[in-house]
């Protein structure tokens, strides 16, 4: 790619804290801790909508809105998010409704103006088999997982989006790929939650209800990575003041940490005292996911947050939010 291409940069994100910013999905666990970021930072014009307000997937709700408030950036955080139980039921929902709130909310911030938009997607988009840590160049270099192939198909025509704007229009569109997310505004639900809040969950449940052991599936051993959401949203700024490039980053922790290791933690922290049992006879998952995040190092940006400063203030947020 041209230099060009590569660098269609826009005045500084730091140099007007009263510029217009619309943060998309500004409810949800990511979208919330952008805005927390955002405030913390002196940042005095955000623009935000609900969902009732402002329904992304109709188009011509999306083009009123950015022509009546043309905002200066925008922090693409709104998807349709699920587990493998809701990606294998609804997978038109996934794959339409994404492809849907992405391509209108990029169009437009194209044509109405905008100076510079940062897309997010997930570490999903990785081939199943990929190398481990995941570097940037593994995408599309094979089969995805078949379990949530709806969802990250469409956030790789998101990335795709975000280039093929930059290419044509010079247009600076960037991309940011989390890894695995947690912290306050996440989703406890019993089902159809991730592992840490479920773990979290039912830890706290046991506590309560004074039971002697907790049952885990699997053996513990599989490696995962998670990432707090407000170092997440750390870095989204920091991608949106200091990235220009053609490239999607990765955002991740760069630890890794065995199922084990979390589920003590997050009982140590709970205070749960009985027993934890793993139940080796149902299945473990991916042995590994880890992705590099060399690139975003390279750039200047590191995590602050630990595993255990987060599961503490995750675990205060939980008993003083969601209802028992």
């Amino acid at each position: 790619m041209s230099s060009a291409i590569n660098n269609a940069t826009s005045p500084s994100f730091f140099s007007d804290k009263s510029a217009k910013i619309f943060v998309a999905g500004h409810r949800g666990l990511v979208g919330s801790a952008i805005v927390r970021k955002l405030q913390s930072l002196g940042f005095t014009n955000l623009v935000l909508r609900t969902h009732a307000d402002l329904d992304l997937t109709r188009q011509s709700d999306v083009e009123s809105f950015f022509a009546a408030e043309k905002p200066q950036f925008v922090i693409l955080a709104a998807a349709k998010v699920g587990g493998i139980h809701a990606n294998n039921t609804y997978p038109a929902d996934f794959i339409a409704l994404n492809l849907q709130i992405q391509t209108n909310v990029i169009d437009a911030s194209h044509r109405f103006g905008v100076t510079k938009l940062l897309f997010l997607g997930s570490s999903c988009i990785y081939p199943k088999f990929a190398p481990q840590p995941i570097p940037e160049s593994a995408l599309l270099t094979g089969p995805l997982e078949p379990t949530n192939e709806w969802y990250a198909i469409a956030k790789i025509a998101g990335i795709k989006m975000c280039q093929a704007y930059r290419i044509q229009h010079s247009w600076d569109a960037i991309s940011g790929m989390p890894t695995n997310l947690y912290g306050p505004h996440d989703n406890f639900h019993p089902e159809n939650s991730h592992v840490l809040p479920a773990l979290m969950r039912r830890f706290h449940e046991a506590k309560v209800n004074g039971a002697t052991e907790v049952v885990v599936w699997g053996t513990g051993s599989p490696l995962r990575e998670f990432l707090h959401v407000d170092d997440l949203a750390d870095a989204v700024v920091f991608l949106m003041g200091s990235y220009s490039g053609l490239e999607h980053v990765n955002v991740g922790s760069g630890k890794e940490v065995t199922i084990k290791e979390l589920a003590e933690l997050v009982k140590e922290v709970v205070g749960f005292q009985g027993q934890l049992v793993w139940d080796s006879s149902k299945p473990d998952g991916t042995p590994r996911k880890l992705m590099d995040s060399s690139k975003l190092a390279g750039l200047g940006w590191t995590p602050k947050i630990s595993l255990k400063e987060g599961l503490v203030g995750t675990y205060k947020w939980y008993l003083e939010n969601v209802k028992q």
